[in-house]
């Protein structure tokens, strides 16, 4: 099995290629992870439960997406034909095309930085596999954390923050799943967040140790692992090329973000009128339009890893890295509230 990470040169493709394939790979797409791949956990327990109203606003946030509009989940699901249920929403629905227990906030472990009582990543890996559910082969899964860990969490400590990840992937292998996504994590040190606040260095260097770490924890997982396809998602190449070239994606702004949003009093400080030309919708989530890229290059990871997947899917992927990067170059594009659900899952 390969090891190495999915260059971000691999994916350059237009953004507007339609993503949309028939879900013939996979049976199910289950989601564990925070704010980057929350598609409305939080806005559904904060609209319950916050004096304030629900996290994150809407507007200026889609439909409780802590970005303007669809993330990578929805992008991915629409190129796989699968839409997770929110976790959130399973005693009104049952999650035949997979479930999303991404919260935003989430940390690696267990806890969740903003909302009390939200699972962390691990624990939302504990909580789908303690509660009886079928660990289906066919599935896709995937794992992406650890950011708020360096961003918000007390003693960043890379070796425990991929411990628990690298667990949570570990676990999910145990159980079955046969397909899983691992995303590393962005230059943490080159968010709007961390420019602004002078913290460009220690984030950098927590990131880069992060990174080493996971790349050899699926090493090893792999190794214990044989059968199953552990696809590493490259996101860090992927952000240091946009923003070294950010007008072959058609980003005006990779340094500052469309909104400033305080999350810890709900208010909003800053917007703008045209996000379209920001990399990161506020200071540290990316717009939609970065997402899609996301999605692009998850397309390719899973291709890279030779795993069966619709043929629509792979024809949209068929450009070249040479070919696809001369295409941009020749055309730019515009492109804590108490947690609580009626879910009749528990959390341990």
């Amino acid at each position: 099995m390969k090891k190495e990470l999915v260059t971000a040169g691999f994916v350059f493709l237009s953004l507007s290629l339609p993503l949309k394939a028939s879900a013939a790979g996979f049976s199910q797409f289950n989601v564990f992870g925070d704010s980057l791949s929350d598609t409305g956990n939080v806005f559904t327990v904060s609209g319950q439960n916050s004096p304030t109203g629900p996290i994150p606003p809407d507007p200026p946030y889609f439909q409780g997406r802590f970005s303007n509009n669809k993330i990578w989940v929805d992008y991915l699901g629409q190129g796989i034909g699968l839409t997770p249920t929110l976790f959130t929403n399973l005693s009104t629905k049952t999650p035949t095309q997979g479930i999303n227990f991404a919260f935003g906030g989430s940390l690696s472990g267990q806890d969740n930085a903003f909302v009390p009582g939200a699972p962390g990543v691990l624990k939302q890996v504990d909580t789908f596999l303690a509660n009886n559910q079928k660990v289906d082969p066919n599935a896709l899964y995937a794992v992406w954390g650890g950011g708020n860990d360096y961003l918000f969490g007390q003693n960043p400590n890379p070796n425990q923050t991929v411990s628990n990840l690298s667990n949570a992937v570990g676990a999910l292998a145990q159980a079955g799943a046969k397909n899983i996504l691992v995303f590393n994590l962005p230059d943490l040190g080159k968010t709007p967040i961390a420019l602004r606040t002078g913290n460009t260095s220690n984030l950098t260097t927590l990131t880069n140790a992060h990174n080493a770490a996971l790349a050899s924890a699926l090493g090893q997982l792999n190794n214990n692992n044989p059968s199953v396809n552990l696809i590493p998602v490259d996101i860090n190449s992927l952000f240091n090329r946009v923003i070294a070239n950010p007008g072959e994606f058609g980003f005006k702004d990779v340094n500052t973000s469309c909104v400033v949003y305080d999350i810890s009093n709900n208010q909003l400080l800053k917007t703008c009128n045209n996000p379209n030309d920001y990399l990161f919708f506020d200071e540290v989530h990316p717009t939609t339009n970065a997402h899609k890229l996301v999605a692009e290059t998850v397309l390719a990871a899973i291709r890279a890893k030779s795993v069966p997947e619709s043929s629509t899917v792979f024809g949209l992927l068929g450009l070249s890295a040479l070919g696809a990067a001369a295409m941009l170059k020749r055309r730019q594009k515009t492109v804590s509230p108490e947690f609580s659900s009626k879910s009749n899952f528990v959390t341990k």
